[in-house]
């Protein structure tokens, strides 16, 4: 047997061992090929595998405080300040922004119809000054860096290398709210824009006002620091000016796009036409409110609610009180309230339909678990803010944290096994999918329950014991997910057919995987359901 590689004239035989040179050349390719691509699917997946490996990291990070804090082994006191400090980098910075993002770059334009992300090497740009800064920061804080660090190059270098991570991530975001805005199909108004695609457009826009806040802040911070360090208090004064984009409501923002998983599966599980979208559009628009926390908390340092008198007995002026209570509901209630919309409409979305199977798709599986766990973080959050609970100093926030970062992860993890037959050409079998949510759901609230309850109690071994137990189980979740992911992959094709899970958006009319430039023909829409649409005139026709 003989196959001829047809761009070269070298010929290779069954049996035939290639040499080393040509395994180093295919390998030299790849990498070649995958550092330079304009191709959205191969942007985003960079995104998401540095994701995953950020979370696997995370991991690593929260379990080593877990042992010093149940005090079953003793961590150098020396490294306690760069270990806190990674964990809140590896948590929002590692984790949560770039599985998000890279969902949304992967994804977005085959929901839009269109044949490429806009400004694709802009948001390829932005993955290597993200991942570019992300190394950076890790170096700092493997060399007494940080916002507690006592060698002063690289606590530059780590406020430095938070000033690139800014830039790529309001790069690729750019190019997204871009595509969402421009690239759409003939047809399809912004009425008819996928839940899923509305969600990254709301999450790319907060981005766009969140992150050059973010790199003035980091521009005062690096000059005072390199200087007279009086005017924000040199080192310490990184997580007092900048703690805001590392903690709630902020992080609500990033954990948008998990939210529209769950937006996407729900109609899909009776197989049910959407009425009233606006109403999901406007839960989404209300959870992208925590964008503007940041702007204002930095305008103003410290907003009313992160000290408020709003619940002490012995004040009777109510001008103090609405003064405390309403910027306390603007970034904290505002944001539930649009959670609580989006999981009460996709309720309702999948509320059973006579005579028709359920349609269980990892989209909904994955994605209601993670709002719950995000909603859970939210509720955590409002508490946390009311200055009588004398929740602040307690592992409370931690938390909070915890709970909207592990939720964005499960409804990621749920959007890439839905979306893998257009991004690999394989479905993952739900078999092994579903428990992998199961453990995932555990891992969360372990992770972050007993935290809250140390909150209202005295420190207890026990919560940490929990806590340590519950980050295991998600690391072995991530591990679970991944290894499931490159099986299916190695299998044989599966031919999942163009759409697997009966999906009622443009994607799912075009092949499996997605060829380059996603579509064939380009696509007419007529509806905010065309594959739907499609569905239902050929079941006509015959």
């Amino acid at each position: 047997m003989t196959t001829l590689d047809p761009t070269s004239d070298t010929i290779v035989r069954s049996g035939d061992v290639v040499d080393d040179n040509s395994k180093l050349e295919a390998v030299l390719a790849g990498v070649a090929d995958w550092s330079t691509s304009t191709d959205h699917k191969k942007i985003g997946r960079l995104f998401l595998g540095g994701g995953l490996l950020g979370l696997l990291a995370t991991v690593v990070v929260n379990v080593v405080l877990g042992i010093e804090r149940a005090d079953i082994a003793t961590v150098d006191q020396d490294a306690i300040a760069q270990i806190l400090d990674a964990q809140r980098v590896s948590l929002v910075f590692a984790t949560l922004l770039p599985l998000s993002l890279g969902l949304c770059v992967a994804i977005v334009p085959l929901q839009l119809g269109a044949r490429a992300l806009a400004f694709p090497r802009l948001a390829a740009a932005g993955f290597w000054l993200w991942f570019g800064g992300l190394v950076f920061t890790v170096i700092a804080l493997a060399n007494d860096g940080g916002g507690l660090g006592g060698n002063a190059d690289m606590v530059d270098l780590f406020i430095a290398s938070h000033g690139l991570m800014a830039i790529g991530l309001a790069a690729a975001a750019g190019a997204v709210a871009t595509s969402v805005l421009t690239t759409r199909a003939p047809g399809m108004t912004m009425r008819r824009v996928p839940f899923f695609s509305m969600s990254a457009l709301v999450t790319a826009l907060g981005l766009l006002l969140v992150m050059p806040v973010l790199l003035g802040t980091l521009v005062y911070l690096f000059m005072d620091h390199r200087n007279a360090r009086q005017g924000f208090g040199g080192n310490t004064g990184i997580y007092e000016w900048a703690l805001w984009v590392f903690t709630q409501p902020t992080t609500f923002l990033f954990a948008i796009p998990a939210i529209g998983v769950l937006a996407e599966g729900a109609p899909l599980l009776f197989r049910l036409r959407t009425p009233a979208r606006g109403v999901m559009f406007a839960g989404l628009g209300l959870i992208g409110f925590a964008a503007f926390t940041g702007v204002a908390q930095q305008a103003v340092h410290n907003l009313p609610w992160a000290g408020s008198d709003l619940f002490i007995g012995d004040s009777n002026d109510v001008r103090t009180k609405l003064d405390d209570a309403l910027p306390w509901a603007m970034f904290n209630l505002l944001p539930l309230l649009g959670l609580v919309i989006v999981v009460l409409m996709s309720l309702f979305l999948a509320k059973p339909a006579k005579g028709v199977r359920p349609n269980l798709t990892p989209a909904f599986a994955f994605g209601f678990l993670g709002a719950g766990m995000v909603l859970m973080g939210m509720l955590g959050t409002a508490l946390f803010a009311i200055e009588d609970l004398a929740l602040q100093g307690t592992v409370f926030e931690e938390g909070a944290l915890i709970y909207v970062v592990y939720g964005a992860v499960l409804g990621v993890m749920g959007g890439v096994a839905f979306w893998a037959p257009k991004l690999w050409g394989r479905t993952l079998p739900a078999a092994h999918l579903l428990p992998l949510a199961g453990l995932g759901l555990l891992a969360t609230v372990l992770a972050s329950l007993p935290s809250y309850v140390e909150g209202f109690d005295t420190p207890r071994d026990v919560y940490s014991v929990l806590v340590l137990v519950g980050h295991v189980l998600m690391g072995l979740t991530v591990l679970a997910f991944v290894g499931l992911l490159a099986k299916t992959l190695r299998a044989p094709a599966d031919e999942p057919g163009d759409n697997p899970y009966d999906g009622h958006t443009l994607e799912w009319t075009t092949a499996s995987p997605a060829p380059r430039a996603n579509f064939v023909d380009a696509p007419t829409v007529m509806s905010s359901e065309p594959s739907l649409d499609v569905a239902t005139t050929s079941g006509s026709d015959t």
